[in-house]
């Protein structure tokens, strides 16, 4: 048996925390060799953005993670997590350009575009890694060794195969399609990459005149800017009010262009006028029924947002903004604009630039999505994966199920350039997973590649099985393939977990993990999302620098349950430091009182006290609990658990009942039993609150008598059926009950809490009361009493005194020598006075209909609920009073 018998000294998170982060690392303790002999548990990082910044989220989702992983760990499992990083094209590509123009005054266009990866490769080497010692300071136990990054080696690699498959299969196409463009970063986004806000615009009234006639059909637009490539006017075919226009033409304004309405069923009768223009270049809509109807798209702008030769030579050359304005200007001119309303809408914006995105018809690559899906939906279905809490699986069947070709195309330079080389001479495409140096057609060396990158979410889509060597068959592949579950957040299940889950199906013919463990946001305690905007935003390193990343960690995991959001408290951060704390002390009170420890002994069962049985049946009773809650990944109800029984039942009660054997009993015996029993509930409790708390829960464990070499790899702990006591454990808390109930009375009564009082109990049966004298001590220690008397059946009730009844007990109190009875009823009398103003003030201001009709409802709620309190105190202070006077 081990143990580091030198002194605790004070409880200092910063002390500690690093300090066993570096021994379990540099120890290898995170890494485990594959083992087909043993039970495998994985989990794949969601890899951080490599230009991140740790933000709570992150800290939400490595906690969760590594509270799994150290309790697998510590079941036994053969243990793989695999972090890593993703190379975040656009945000990455942002910040080095953003660099380059302040240091340099250039753009990337200006050094080319070797020049400019090598650029940011030595940005990523300089800053990109950052974020791994900030999920270090969590304490993320990762197996280090094994990390990826999106880009390197082993995950180009498995990007090209996925490609080039996909593309051999007809999955991946080049095609002329409108998607979301931004027009300072030069590139096409995808949904997750574009924000939507509100904003504040008009809708403009315009009249398209009818050709040959005196009349015309009215379009409500909030682009004017875009009529000069629109290609027809649509309305729906049952809308009695446009049947008459249906096969005429009218004429575009500004261009003069002459245009077909058309029928169709997309138009909305009851939005705007009923007529809508048709621009397929610059609105998806648009192009979708462009392509219906075959009609001519036509770019106005160029890929900077400004305006080109098609929209006119009297706007070519404007920004769109101007542009609008100009249009605007013309049209009133021309009598052409009827009215204009003021609009609030959604305007999607670039999220790393912030620019308005425009809807731009471009040649991109698409993955056919309808082919891959089947599988993906299957696999939920057939439970093959389950979501936590299985609500989420409608978000995931909707997004699936109604799911569009993906653009997988980017205009940047960092990130995988796309595997597709054009043939200068003869016109070829060819996709090949070796670079290419000559044509495959026609051998002319006249060919290049593709400049365009491909989605970040292309290779992120990958990442269950890249990370683990694929397409190569590796001894992780084997043993960890798939992985058990992933941790992410509610939000991305449209975005990655789901293109996680038809790729991993079509190329491995599995799913990528069992388990989607779905949690919601951290918000500010006001239930606001934290975002930089709103300057709510909390630092989980600073969290941890001044509180301690244990405090942290429990903060973000107790009240927390699977797939909501939660608030976020800096007071619940402190009481949970002040929770470490408490560990700490009751640690340092059991190692101060081991001076004299056996560790050969162990107690026979004829050895243990009432006390002892009912703390050993409590950790029993815990311990299954809380791997039950594990399993079921109710990780919040398991933390609560441990939480309730430190706090409560060990610390509180049963170190206080040890006390007196280990400070006055003769009986060397009762003395060993009890630090037997002190060492034995400590030691494995703390190994249960180990994968939440490790730091602290390392570092004490190492000072107690232990077996192994660190807590990291201890077992996890097993409930004993030998030292299971319930008839003991009930008896004990019946106990606990009536002692509860003499310190309400003392508290309610005011009595100091030095002064000891005369109790007086009546049990219901024999048993009961030669448990009462048995554990008479118990009421001298914990309630204070200076003396116990014990009624016999029948014998008269004391008057004058307090009562408190629990199940086979009634607990009398006489308090009549211990407090002022007069001097205590003034001051119940002065407080009834006080609470029944305070009763009136809140009834008048809740039958005030005007504040009623005016007040946010959660505050009238406070109030509503301010007043359910008052009156329960008011009761309480009435039969105060009602006691008083029997004394």
């Amino acid at each position: 048996m081990k143990w580091n018998k030198e002194s605790l000294g004070t409880y200092s998170p910063n002390d500690i925390e690093m300090k066993w982060y570096d021994f379990w690392e540099q120890n290898g303790y995170f890494h485990q060799d594959a083992d087909p002999s043993r039970k495998p548990f994985s989990i794949v990082m969601p890899p951080p953005n490599v230009t991140g910044q740790l933000h709570m989220g992150h800290a939400l989702d490595n906690t969760l993670q590594d509270i799994l992983v150290r309790f697998k760990r510590m079941e036994g499992y053969n243990v793989a997590w695999i972090p890593g990083t993703d190379h975040a094209g656009i945000a990455t590509q942002v910040k080095v350009e953003q660099q380059l123009a302040k240091e340099e005054g250039k753009t990337r266009y200006d050094i080319g575009r070797e020049e400019f990866l090598k650029r940011v490769w030595a940005w990523k080497e300089q800053y990109g890694n950052r974020i791994e010692q900030q999920v270090r300071r969590l304490g993320s136990s990762c197996d280090w060794s094994r990390k990826r990054f999106t880009m390197d080696d082993i995950c180009a690699r498995a990007v090209r195969e996925v490609f080039v498959s996909l593309y051999e299969k007809g999955l991946i196409y080049q095609g002329q399609r409108i998607t979301n463009w931004c027009p300072h970063c030069h590139t096409a986004l995808s949904d997750i990459e574009v924000d939507h806000s509100d904003v504040q615009g008009h809708l403009w009234y315009v009249k398209y005149p009818v050709v040959g006639e005196d009349d015309y059909i009215m379009i409500a637009t909030t682009r004017p800017e875009t009529i000069m490539g629109d290609t027809a006017v649509a309305v729906n075919p049952e809308d009695e009010r446009m049947k008459k226009f249906i096969g005429k033409k009218v004429v575009i304004p500004l261009v003069n262009r002459e245009v077909e309405v058309i029928a169709d069923d997309y138009v909305d009768i009851g939005f705007g006028t009923g007529a809508v223009k048709i621009t397929p270049a610059h609105d998806p809509n648009d192009f979708e029924m462009g392509q219906r109807h075959n009609l001519e798209s036509i770019m106005i702008m160029n890929l900077d947002g400004t305006m080109n030769a098609e929209a006119g030579a009297k706007y070519e050359g404007m920004t769109r903004e101007d542009c609008r304005k100009a249009v605007v200007a013309d049209l009133e001119e021309l009598g052409l604009l009827d009215h204009v309303e003021e609009l609030n809408h959604a305007v999607g914006h670039c999220s790393r630039c912030k620019t308005t995105v425009e809807p731009f018809s471009t040649k991109q690559w698409f993955v056919k999505m309808k082919p891959l899906t089947t599988a993906a939906l299957k696999a939920v279905a057939d439970k093959e994966t389950q979501f936590v809490p299985d609500r989420f699986v409608k978000t995931y069947n909707h997004w699936l199920e109604d799911v569009h070709d993906w653009c997988i195309s980017r205009q940047l330079w960092w990130g995988h350039q796309i595997p597709a080389w054009y043939c200068d001479d003869c016109g070829e495409t060819s996709v090949s997973r070796t670079d290419l140096t000559e044509c495959p057609h026609c051998h002319s060396k006249h060919i290049h590649q593709d400049p365009d990158v491909l989605d970040t979410w292309f290779s992120s889509a990958l990442w269950p099985f890249s990370t683990m060597g694929w397409p190569d068959t590796t001894e992780d592949i084997k043993q960890f393939f798939p992985t058990s579950v992933l941790v992410t957040g509610y939000d991305i299940i449209f975005f990655w977990v789901a293109r996680m889950m038809f790729t991993t199906c079509e190329f491995m013919k599995d799913v990528p993990f069992r388990h989607v463990f779905i949690h919601g946001l951290v918000r500010d305690s006001q239930g606001r999302k934290m975002s930089k905007s709103l300057g709510n935003g909390i630092d989980p390193l600073g969290v941890c620098e001044e509180y301690g990343a244990d405090a942290l960690r429990f903060t973000l995991v107790t009240g927390n349950t699977p797939g909501n959001d939660m608030r976020f408290y800096m007071e619940r951060v402190e009481a949970n430091r002040n929770f470490a704390n408490k560990i700490w002390n009751a640690s340092k009170f059991v190692i101060m009182n081991l001076t004299d420890y056996d560790e050969t002994f162990v107690p026979e069962e004829s050895d243990l006290t009432l006390a002892d049985r009912w703390i050993l049946t409590s950790f029993n009773d815990t311990v299954r609990k809380v791997t039950a809650d594990f399993d079921n990944f109710e990780l919040g109800d398991a933390a609560d658990a441990v939480y309730n029984f430190i706090w409560n039942s060990y610390c509180d009660w049963y170190i206080e009942l040890a006390k007196q054997r280990l400070y006055k009993s003769e009986d060397e015996r009762s003395k060993r039993t009890v630090q037997y029993v002190l060492v034995y509930v400590l030691t494995h409790t703390l190994e249960m609150l180990h994968p939440f708390m490790p730091f602290v829960t390392e570092h004490l464990w190492q000072h107690l008598p232990h077996e192994g070499e660190s807590l990291i790899v201890a077992p996890w702990p097993q409930a004993q059926s030998h030292w299971d006591f319930a008839a003991d454990a009930a008896t004990m808390n019946t106990l606990m009950e009536a002692i509860k109930g003499i310190r309400n009375m003392r508290a309610e009564s005011n009595v100091p809490m030095g002064k000891k009082a005369p109790v007086i109990m009546a049990p219901a049966t024999d048993d009961m009361a030669k448990t009462l004298k048995t554990y008479e001590s118990y009421f001298h220690t914990l309630a204070f009493a200076d003396h116990v008397t014990l009624l016999a059946p029948g014998e008269a009730k004391p008057e004058n005194a307090v009562v408190t009844v629990v199940p086979g007990i009634e607990v009398y109190l006489q308090l009549k020598d211990l407090i002022d009875v007069e001097k205590e009823t003034a001051r119940v009398h002065k407080e009834q006075e006080k609470m029944g103003k305070e009763i009136e003030r809140l009834n008048k201001k809740l039958s005030n209909q005007g504040f009623l009709a005016k007040a946010p409802a959660d505050v009238v709620e406070k109030e509503k609920a301010k007043l359910a309190d008052y009156t329960e105190k008011m009761a309480a202070l009435t039969k105060r009073l009602e006691d008083l006077a029997k004394l």
